[in-house]
């Protein structure tokens, strides 16, 4: 493996990995930024992304420090939009269009000096995102392993299918699912994993406990969650190519 503080040197792509979600707010930056952290404190040269991103830049900051400063800021986010609309609409309103093969082209030229790229969508993965396309569309175009965030409360499961049935059928097979514990939690938050694993069960299903702080990984609890979602769909292996 490279050094954890390094981009690498040239040849091949790294593995890339696109952090959905069913919605707005839902923990996408959270878990992000957690692997990110880890795989890079494991000595995986990892980085995450935040390509598009309207409103606050919160997220965008967040992900550029668990980079520990291998890119800066606009090398993170580098479509940023003022208003606090969907992507495609605050970029209209800029004036600035965005294309997807921008994009892609964006995320592929970190990913040629990296051996990991997380790429957190904006939104839920079919909110718009530029001209014409939507997270879906970039999790397609690149070719990624998709890990789909869930609130974990009441119509979960429900959420949580919907978005993998949205999903590309080549995504599909090696999607992950990551049910985010909230800190006021319901009573359904108890059975939900279990119900979406007899749901879903050839997709791996993992429950991270509530974190207090964004970022924060202490807790056997939450490390243990971690590796239970990189056993499964392995997370950290490209699609094959056949």
């Amino acid at each position: 493996m490279k050094g954890g503080g390094q981009r690498a040197a040239g040849g091949g792509q790294g593995r890339i990995v696109v952090v959905t979600g069913s919605d707005t707010g839902v923990g996408k930056t959270v878990l992000t930024t957690l692997l990110t952290r880890r795989w890079r404190a494991q000595g995986i040269n990892a980085v995450a992304l935040k390509p598009l991103c309207s409103g606050g830049r919160e997220d965008a900051v967040a992900l550029h420090a668990a980079n520990g400063g291998v890119l800066t800021l606009d090398e993170v986010n580098p479509w940023h939009f003022r208003a606090a609309l969907a992507p495609a609409l605050a970029a209209r309103q800029a004036d600035r269009g965005v294309k997807l093969a921008n994009v892609v082209a964006r995320v592929r030229a970190v990913a040629a000096q990296f051996e990991v790229v997380l790429v957190e969508g904006a939104g839920g993965l079919l909110s718009p995102l530029g001209e014409g396309f939507d997270n879906r569309d970039l999790l397609s175009a690149l070719g990624a392993v998709p890990v789909v965030v869930v609130p974990n409360r009441l119509g979960a499961v429900n959420q949580a299918r919907l978005v993998i049935e949205a999903l590309p059928m080549r995504a599909c097979r090696h999607a992950s699912v990551v049910l985010m514990d909230m800190p006021d939690a319901d009573a359904a938050a108890r059975s939900n994993a279990a119900l979406l694993r007899a749901c879903l069960p050839d997709l791996r299903v993992v429950r991270l406990p509530w974190l207090k702080r964004s970022g924060a990984a202490s807790g056997r609890g939450v490390q243990a969650a971690l590796r239970e979602l990189e056993r499964g769909a392995s997370i950290r292996r490209a699609w094959p190519t056949a």
